[in-house]
C-alpha cells in the first residue's frame, strides 16, 4: 500500500544568508520524505524565513501568511528567521500560524513537525534566549539559481547602535575550513559554476571556528583554501566590512584563478561623525583607502555600497558630505537604506530625528546617484569581451546573466546557454539598463 508524500512550500525574505538556510531546512525535510512544491501551490506545510532588517517585517510576515493560508487553508504555516527571535510571540498571534522557531530552534523543524497540528488559536513557539546560539550549522542554498549562497560564518559582535542583528543571530561563530571546503566540493559536483560566500559579518571568518572565541583561521586562509577547489568556476565575495578587507585578501583575488573582481563593502554613511554615532570601526579615509586598493590592482572591478539615509543626527549638511563622498568615489553601484527606529537599539533613543519625508527624498537622491554609477561603469565595459554566466530565466524571449564584474548582460533566450559560460563582447546599453552582447557568430565575425 503506497503512502501518500507529504509536500512543503518554502519562502524567504531577506538576505543570502537566509537563501542558504531555507535551503538547508528543504534538504532536511525533503531527507524525510517531504516533496517540495511552490509556495502558491497547496502544501501541507509552508516554511517562512522571515527577516528583521527590512522596514515592513511585520507587514511582509502576515501578508506570506496569508498567501500560504489561500493555497491551503488547512496548511501547517511555520515562522523561521531573524523576525522569529525577535518578535515571537507576537508572530504566534498572526491568524494562521502554527510554529515559530526561534535561531536555535529552525534547523530541528522535523522534531516539531510530527505532532504538530493546524492551530485554532495562536501558533507553539520554541525560542531561546540570544546566548544560547553559540553552535555553528553549516548551509547552502542550491537548486533554484545558477549560483549557490555558501554560509561560512553567522552571528556579530559589532555593536553597531542601529542593528538588531546580534540579537537576532547571536555571537559570531564559523564553520570549520574543511566543511566549508567539503560544502564547495559537493556545490561543484552538482554542476553549479558559482559560489556567493555568505554571513552575517564573513571578513570575521575564523572566530568561533572550534567553540572559542579566538580566531583559528583568517578570512585570508578561507579564500586561499577555497581558490584551490578544483570544479568553481567562480568565487564572489558577498558584503565585507572595510576594516576586515585586508590589502593581502584584495590581493588574492586579484591573482585568483576563482574568486571574480567584485566586493560588496558597507559605508552607511560618509560623514565621520555619524560612523563614529552609529559606531562603525573605520572612519572615511580607512574606506575611501581600501577603494583606492581595489582599483590599483584591479581596475575594472565592481564595488557595491551599502548606505544609511536618515540616521538621528544626520543634517543636510551631513547627508551633503555622504552624496558627495559617494560622488567621487569610484564605486559602481549603491544599496540604500533609509534609516527606521528597531527597538532594543541604541539608535532608537537618540534625539535629532529626521523627518520622514526627508529620509525618502535622501534616498531617491543616492538611488539617482546609484543609477548615474551604474551606467558609467557598464559604459567603460563596452567593446570588452568578458565570461557571461547565463542564468535559467525566460524573460519575454531574453535571458540574462552577469559578467565576472557584474556587469547584467542579456540576449535571445537560448535554453542551452542556461548555466553556461560564454566569453561575449558587451556590445551597448539597452533601454531597460542591461547590457546587450554580440553572439558568438558575431564575434568570430569580428576576430575574422
Amino acid at each position: 500500500m503506497s503512502t501518500i508524500q507529504k509536500t512543503a512550500a518554502y519562502h524567504t525574505l531577506g538576505c543570502k544568508l537566509n537563501f542558504a538556510e531555507t535551503s538547508t531546512i528543504a534538504r532536511q525535510l525533503t531527507d524525510a520524505g517531504y516533496s517540495k512544491v511552490s509556495f502558491d501551490d497547496k502544501a501541507d506545510v509552508y516554511v517562512i524565513n522571515t527577516c528583521s532588517v527590512t522596514e515592513n517585517a511585520d507587514r511582509e510576515c502576515k501578508l506570506h501568511v496569508k498567501r500560504a493560508m489561500k493555497a491551503n487553508s488547512e496548511g501547517l504555516v511555520v515562522i523561521v528567521g531573524c523576525y522569529a527571535q525577535l518578535k515571537p510571540e507576537e508572530i504566534s498571534q498572526i491568524e494562521g500560524v502554527d510554529l515559530v522557531l526561534g535561531a536555535k530552534e529552525k534547523f530541528n523543524i522535523l522534531s516539531y513537525l510530527d505532532d504538530l497540528q493546524k492551530s485554532q488559536h495562536e501558533g507553539i513557539v520554541h525560542s531561546c534566549e540570544i546566548e544560547e546560539t553559540d553552535f555553528f550549522i553549516g548551509s547552502y542554498s542550491i537548486g533554484d539559481r545558477t549560483r549557490a549562497f555558501l554560509k561560512v560564518q553567522d552571528g556579530c559582535d559589532y555593536k553597531c547602535t542601529y542593528c538588531t542583528i546580534p540579537l537576532a543571530r547571536g555571537i559570531s561563530r564559523s564553520d570549520t575550513i574543511e566543511n566549508v571546503l567539503n560544502n564547495a566540493r559537493e556545490i561543484a559536483g552538482k554542476g553549479i559554476k558559482e559560489i556567493v560566500l555568505t554571513g552575517v559579518n564573513i571578513g570575521d571568518y575564523g572566530k568561533g571556528e572550534f567553540g572559542n572565541k579566538r580566531h583559528e583561521h583568517t578570512f585570508l586562509d578561507l579564500i586561499s583554501e577555497l581558490d584551490q577547489v578544483e570544479g568553481i568556476e567562480r568565487i564572489r565575495i558577498s558584503s565585507i566590512e572595510p576594516n576586515l578587507l585586508k590589502d593581502e585578501s584584495i590581493e588574492l583575488v586579484s591573482k585568483s584563478k576563482s574568486f571574480v573582481p567584485h566586493f560588496h563593502i558597507p559605508l552607511q554613511s560618509g560623514s565621520d561623525d555619524l560612523l563614529k554615532k552609529m559606531k562603525r570601526r573605520y572612519l572615511t579615509k580607512l574606506y575611501s583607502d581600501r577603494v583606492a586598493k581595489i582599483r590599483e590592482v584591479m581596475p575594472h572591478a565592481a564595488i557595491g555600497v551599502d548606505v544609511i539615509v536618515g540616521f538621528p543626527g544626520e543634517t543636510e549638511e551631513k547627508f551633503l558630505e555622504t552624496y558627495n563622498f559617494l560622488n567621487e568615489l569610484p564605486i559602481t553601484y549603491l544599496h540604500v537604506f533609509t534609516y527606521s527606529e528597531r527597538e532594543n537599539t541604541e539608535a532608537a533613543d537618540m534625539g535629532d530625528i529626521v523627518p520622514i519625508s526627508e529620509r525618502k527624498k535622501r534616498n531617491k537622491m543616492l538611488r539617482i546617484l546609484s543609477e548615474k554609477k551604474k551606467m558609467a561603469f557598464y559604459q567603460t565595459q563596452l567593446g570588452n569581451t568578458l565570461p557571461v554566466l547565463w542564468e535559467h530565466e525566460n524573460k519575454e524571449g531574453k535571458m540574462f546573466g552577469f559578467t565576472e564584474n557584474y556587469v547584467r548582460v542579456q540576449k535571445d533566450f537560448d535554453a542551452k546557454s542556461v548555466n553556461t559560460i560564454e566569453f561575449l563582447k558587451l556590445d551597448k546599453i539597452e533601454s531597460d539598463g542591461t547590457v546587450s552582447v554580440l553572439n558568438s557568430y558575431e564575434n568570430f565575425l569580428e576576430k575574422v
